[in-house]
This record gives structure tokens, sequence and C-alpha cells, in this order.
């Protein structure tokens, strides 16, 4: 059967035309109908509904923004949800809390479905160029069924056992992630007020063990105040959010999460959630220049 995709974001339309380009037979939808034609022009079949996609495919990929949106596609809650997903195999790409992963997994199980989580770590580019990476996990059935198919979007997959337990290990990279890019960025606004040339600090870095594929990512875009979207600073702080929530309910200390938490929460706060992550550079620079933190920042 072909395979499905629901969800063409800025992660989800370049892994669906990866997998198009690669010879996948690919049945395609997106709320936004405009996303679905690149697909279209890459031999996908564009659907006119999310029901169409599961009566026509085994395997459905989803890539949606959060997991209200996941319940509207799947229909979770009505009756339409175990005509979707019985006999199916629903592939939850994107981040959502582990506690909900789980939960969905026994609701389509209990439907007569399965259910695999394939979160990946790496932002657009890296989606663009098939480079990103999987964590995978569910049972031996659902992970046989996905694991091949991953191939053209992922560079390296990685099996994690049970659900939850790919998010789990999403949200222990993107923790990661958070603390280096914010602790990039402001080192380049250090160097900034400092009055040094900022190509230097990039070109030291380089040269340095402090080099990543992230920081030769991320530099470019500080040095040139490019805020281009990469990785949406509104996204990072919802990662940080589920972060910031599993460390509580586990009884885990994250002091430089927390201070992320909130520079993210200032940043989105000034209206500059569409921007890159690396925008955070604009909430140091009011912290630096005196300006108040916008009052919502403090609730996010």
């Amino acid at each position: 059967m072909p395979v499905g995709f629901i969800g063409l974001g800025v992660m989800g339309q370049p892994m669906a035309l990866n997998l198009a380009r690669a010879g996948t037979d690919l049945v395609v939808w997106n709320r936004t109908p405009e996303r679905c034609a690149p697909l279209r022009a890459a031999g996908a079949e564009v659907a006119a509904r999310p029901a169409d996609v599961f009566a026509r495919s085994g395997v459905v990929f989803l890539m949606l923004a959060d997991e209200g949106a996941i319940d509207a596609v799947l229909g979770r809650g009505t009756p339409q949800f175990a005509a979707l997903v019985a006999g199916r195999t629903v592939v939850h790409m994107g981040t959502t809390s582990p506690e909900y992963s789980g939960s969905l997994e026994d609701d389509i199980r209990a439907a007569g479905g399965r259910y695999a989580e394939a979160p990946v770590s790496g932002s657009r580019v890296p989606a663009e160029q098939g480079e990103l990476v999987a964590m995978l996990a569910g049972d031996d059935e659902a992970v046989a069924a996905v694991r091949p198919l991953l191939a053209p979007m992922c560079r390296q997959t990685f099996d994690c056992g049970p659900v939850p337990n790919a998010l789990l290990m999403k949200l222990s990279v993107n923790l990661f992630l958070i603390t280096q890019v914010t602790g990039l960025t402001e080192a380049f606004h250090f160097a900034d007020r400092h009055g040094l040339d900022q190509r230097l600090l990039r070109d030291v870095l380089d040269a340095g063990p402090m080099a990543s594929s992230v920081s030769r990512m991320k530099s470019p875009k500080l040095l040139s105040r490019d805020f281009a979207v990469q990785a949406a600073a509104t996204d990072v702080l919802k990662n940080n959010r589920l972060i910031a929530e599993a460390a509580r309910k586990a009884g885990l200390a994250s002091p430089l999460l927390d201070i992320c938490h909130t520079l993210f929460g200032e940043t989105v706060a000034q209206g500059h959630g569409h921007e890159d992550m690396v925008a955070v550079l604009r909430a140091l620079e009011a912290r630096t220049d005196g300006e108040p933190a916008h009052a919502c920042a403090l609730h996010q």
C-alpha cells in the first residue's frame, strides 16, 4: 500500500519530498493546501482530507504541531478514530509530552492499529538534505514496518525501545540543543558589546574544540542577524516547556533549562516567536539595554 504523510510544515514538507523523490508511493494531506503543491509536482497523490490518506495507506506519518492537531486529524474520541487507525501503523514524528504519546499508543492499539514514535533531531536544512537523525520506539512489528521508510529522510536511526522512550530521548537531545544555542548566542552578544570582531569569534570557534555542526550553522546567522527560520523560537519554547514538565515530574533539577525557558519566553513575548531560535539574542539585548521583560514572558 502507499505510505501516508500528514503535516507539511517547515519540517514535514522537505521530509515528505525526500520520500517522494526516493520513489515512495506517497499520499499526503495538509491543512493549508498550498503546501501540497511541491509534493504533487514530485509525484505524490494529494488527498482531500485526512481520512483519504488513511484509506489509501498502510503506514501514516504524522508531522503535526501539537497534541491538539494530532487528535483533530485522527478524530480521537469520535467513532471515526477506530475506522481510521484499524489495520494501520501510525507514526508520530512530532514532539509532544511522553505521557500523551503513551496514551495515544494505548488508544491506537485498542482500536486495532499499530503505533510507533519516530521524532527526529535536526532543523529545516538537515530535513531538506535528508540528514535528520531519527529516534524510533514501539513494538517490534511497528518498528520493523517503519524503519526502512525513514531512510530517505534520515541518515541514521536509533532504536530506543518501547514508547515513550523515543520522545524522552528527543527531549534529552533538545535540552542540549537549547542550552547550546543559547550559550552560543550569549557568547556573540558578549563579544559584540565588548567591541570584538564577531567574525574573528566565529573563526576561533570553528578552529577549536567547541566547533560543531550547530555552531557552524548558527554562527553565520548571528553574524548577519539573520533570523529566518530554521527552528522557530515559538517551537523552541514549546519544547523547553515539555522538557521542563518532564523534569519536574521526575523530580529533576534543570537550572540551565529554566533560564533558557525564561529567555525564550521573553523572546516570544517581544514578538519574535516566528523567527529562528537565535532570536533569543533579542531577549539578551533587551536585558543588557535595561528594557523590562514583557509580563507575558513570566507565564510561558
